[in-house]
């Protein structure tokens, strides 16, 4: 089936077609097969992040067995961890299987969506056109939106110039003088898969990273055939990975833990560091002065070997501006290079489809927030009935899938719906207080942990100075807060009476 045009009103309206959009569409069709469940989708094609980030080298660094849906495992991965094009192609085939591409607009964007208090519904616009919907679930995802640095001389350069979560195919580096401006995760993958090809590489390098070797390799042919034939045997390693990241979030979490664990990470970093990097001095501006894991870990086994070649320049330093011919570091050296290549991240405090929701009172999501998110359990808002979130605020990981979160988030919207059919309720909305106490329980947890307390500067924290972003315990704890839905901290309201339920 083809949907060749918007429906005028849907009941469960979800934005976003990646892991989020898929994994929570997928339940509800799961839950009931006749689900009145729209997606609509920016892009061509489900996939999300998987399908936009083409850029060289693209992979995950979370193991395939972890980084699936756990109703949908994947016996055929040819690698311990998943490339970009494995990860989009499993994408496409659950989408297609659960039913949810036939779901799903694509190339819709959503442009505006008003919460109509007199209606109880959503009031949806659309690059595709209008629709109303009982329920709106936000599953734009965290790292959907790119974001470039603020510097000037932007517009006067003559070369070429794109973002990594924008990879101009079209454009051949060979031969050219490039310039990568980042040494974030996306960075560790495409800078090792192009310094062959071109002539010269400038790294820019505004803060060092922590790199840890990347345990990947193939999977044999005969293992990928015991997992098919024996399903449970891919469930019982899918476990064995859980709990072995699950364990990591000690050394990051608990103050004891982290003064006595975290040491021995770094230690481990330093060796792999001396052992790659001869040159003490470089090595000295490769090494972060954070605590490990205050930023993400980067993994790789490539990216010493690539930078540390002769025709690599790395400058310790951030983009201060770029002009007709090149870039310019802080200390007002230009380097004249073809080609520009921004590995400098997305804006996750600042998502832009906080701009197009506006809730009971009219304020945007956006406004609302203030540059700090905050949600119960990361996905109810007051102020914003029957609205839901995938990966919202404080859902983040920085030891595990964030998958395992996504369906926990879905099973919990879900329960939601099915709470709401039950007791014919027409809206619910979680209550300020409610929603007030959770963040002043995630707070202090937070204070704690490697990534306010590590030393560092990273995008964990908003322009509040808050860490609005990271989950700040075990996955398991977050999954059984999300295993039923807690009407008790939202106010409902019956189809007929309209009042209290």
């Amino acid at each position: 089936m083809t949907l060749v045009a918007l429906p005028d009103h849907v009941h469960t309206l979800v934005v976003g077609a990646g892991f989020g959009g898929i994994g929570m569409a997928a339940t509800l069709l799961r839950d009931n097969p006749d689900a009145d469940v729209l997606v609509i989708e920016r892009g061509p094609d489900v996939g999300g992040t998987w399908r936009v980030n083409t850029y060289p080298g693209a992979a995950c660094d979370v193991p395939s067995a972890l980084y699936s849906f756990s109703f949908a495992p994947e016996p055929d991965w040819a690698r311990a961890h998943g490339t970009q094009e494995e990860i989009y192609a499993y994408l496409r085939r659950v989408a297609q299987e659960e039913g949810v591409t036939d779901r799903t607009m694509f190339e819709c964007e959503l442009r505006d969506a008003h919460w109509d208090a007199e209606r109880a519904r959503w009031s949806v616009s659309t690059s595709r056109g209008d629709l109303t919907a009982d329920i709106l679930v936000a599953a734009t995802g965290t790292l959907s939106t790119p974001k470039y640095p603020k510097v000037p001389g932007l517009e006067l350069f003559r070369g070429k110039m794109f973002h990594s979560a924008e990879w101009d195919h079209s454009h051949d580096v060979t031969g050219e003088r490039v310039a990568a401006i980042g040494t974030g995760a996306s960075a560790i993958q495409y800078v090792p898969a192009i310094v062959d090809r071109v002539a010269h590489l400038t790294l820019f390098q505004r803060t060092a990273s922590w790199v840890m070797p990347k345990r990947d390799h193939a999977i044999a042919r005969s293992v990928r055939t015991l997992y098919r034939r024996f399903p449970a045997l891919q469930k019982a390693v899918r476990g064995a990975v859980y709990g072995q990241k699950e364990l990591y979030v000690v050394g990051m979490t608990k103050p004891f833990a982290r003064k006595h664990a975290l040491p021995l990470f770094e230690r481990r970093a330093r060796y792999v560091l001396r052992k790659q990097v001869s040159d003490p001095t470089l090595r000295a501006r490769l090494t972060p002065d954070f605590a490990i894991t205050c930023k993400r870990i980067l993994l790789s086994n490539d990216w010493f070997p690539a930078i540390t070649r002769p025709d690599v320049t790395v400058v310790s330093s951030g983009l201060s501006a770029v002009t007709e011919k090149g870039v310019v570091d802080d200390a007002g050296n230009e380097y004249e290079v073809d080609t520009i290549i921004f590995g400098t991240g997305f804006t996750p405090t600042e998502p832009p489809a906080a701009q197009h929701i506006h809730g009971s009172d009219g304020r945007s999501l956006a406004e609302v927030w203030d540059g700090s998110p905050a949600a119960h359990l990361g996905i109810s808002v007051h102020g914003f009935p029957n609205f839901f979130l995938m990966y919202g605020p404080n859902t983040n990981l920085g030891h595990s899938s964030i998958v395992y979160m996504l369906e926990s988030q879905a099973h919990y919207i879900a329960d939601a719906l099915r709470t709401m059919r039950s007791r014919h309720l027409a809206t619910v909305e979680v209550t300020a207080d409610a929603q007030r106490r959770y963040t002043e329980e995630l707070d202090p947890a937070l204070e704690g942990t490697v990534w306010n307390a590590g030393g560092c500067s990273s995008w964990y924290i908003d322009g509040k100075g808050r860490n609005s972003v990271m989950w700040p315990t075990f996955t398991w704890q977050y999954r059984a807060r999300t295993k039923r839905f807690d009407l008790e901290n939202y106010v409902a309201r019956t189809e007929t009476s309209g009042v209290n339920a």
